[in-house]
C-alpha cells in the first residue's frame, strides 16, 4: 500500500516586520512544516506502523531551499520525498488551488498512491481548496476536514470522522483510492528524533520537472496574482477597563452612554 502525503513549506512572520515590495523581508520571517501537514503526515505514518507492507512518500512544491523543511516529515518516518519545481515557477509569485492540483495529480498518477492525505489549509495562503482540487482532477473519492480515520486496506475502505459546522460530526465510508484533508487534533505529531533526523539526511528527496511530469508551461498559468502588500492602518485604539466585572459593566456602560449608543 502507498500514501501519498502533500507538504507544504510556510513562512511565519516575525512581530514586527517591514515589507519588501510583494514579500516580506526575509529578516523577518522563518520557514516551517505547515501544521495541517504535520498531522497528515503522522495520519501517514501511524498507518505505517500498525498496517503491512505501506510506503510513505511526500510531495512538495517548491524550490530546493524548501528541501531541509520538508526533510522533517522524513526525519518523522516518511520514507521518500519528491519535490516538484521548474524555471517557469520561478516567476509566478502565487499558485492557485487549481495549479497546485495539477501538479500534484500529475505526481500522483505517476506514484498510484491508495490513499492520499493533506492538511485541511495552509497557514499561509489558507485557501483550503487544494486538497478537494487535486481529487477532482483525479477522479476519486474524497472527504475533507477529516479528524479520525480507521482505515481496512484489505477491504479497500477509509472509515472517516468528518468535522462539520455547528459542532456536527459525520461518519460515513470512502472508497480508495481517495483523497483525504487532514484535520488539526486528528493525532499529535511526534518530534522527530536524533536517529530519525539522521536517516532522513540519507533518504531521496527527488526533484521533478513540468516535463518530468508530462506537462508544459501552460499547466501552471495560475489566475491568482499579488497586486499589492501593506500594513492595515490602526484606526483606533483598545480601551481595557478594570475593576471586577460589575465594575466593568458600569465603565463600559458610561462609554458606550457618552457615544451615545442606546440614547433615545
Amino acid at each position: 500500500m502507498k500514501v501519498l502525503v502533500t507538504v507544504k513549506e510556510v513562512t511565519a512572520v516575525d512581530d514586527e516586520f517591514e515589507i519588501d515590495g510583494l514579500d516580506i523581508d526575509d529578516r523577518y520571517v522563518t520557514a516551517d512544516l505547515n501544521e495541517w501537514d504535520e498531522y497528515a503526515v503522522e495520519e501517514a505514518v501511524q498507518l505505517s506502523e500498525s498496517l503491512d507492507d505501506v510506503e510513505v512518500v511526500t510531495v512538495t512544491i517548491g524550490p530546493s531551499d524548501s528541501e531541509e523543511t520538508i526533510r522533517q516529515a522524513l526525519a518523522k518516518g516518511a520514507d521518500r520525498a519528491i519535490r516538484v519545481w521548474d524555471d517557469a515557477l520561478d516567476d509566478d509569485a502565487m499558485l492557485d488551488p487549481a495549479t497546485k492540483a495539477r501538479l500534484l495529480a500529475a505526481v500522483a498518477e505517476q506514484e498510484g498512491p491508495d490513499l492520499i492525505l493533506t492538511g485541511v489549509q495552509s497557514a499561509d495562503d489558507s485557501l483550503g481548496a487544494t486538497g478537494v482540487t487535486l481529487a477532482d482532477q483525479l477522479g476519486t473519492e474524497w472527504a475533507a476536514v477529516v479528524n479520525a480515520l480507521d482505515l481496512d486496506a484489505e477491504a479497500g475502505v477509509a472509515h472517516v470522522h468528518r468535522e462539520l459546522e455547528g459542532g456536527v460530526e459525520e461518519l460515513t465510508e470512502i472508497d480508495l483510492p481517495a483523497v483525504l484533508t487532514i484535520q488539526t487534533g486528528i493525532n499529535e505529531p511526534r518530534y522527530a528524533s536524533l536517529r530519525g533526523i539522521r536517516q532522513a539526511q540519507s533518504k531521496e528527496i527527488a526533484p521533478k520537472t513540468l516535463s518530468d511530469l508530462g506537462l508544459d508551461h501552460a499547466a501552471v498559468e495560475s489566475e491568482l496574482f499579488l497586486t499589492d502588500m501593506y500594513e492595515p492602518e490602526t484606526e483606533s485604539d483598545a480601551t481595557y477597563f478594570d475593576g471586577d466585572a460589575d465594575e466593568q459593566a458600569a465603565k463600559l456602560a458610561s462609554a458606550l452612554r457618552e457615544k451615545g449608543v442606546g440614547a433615545e
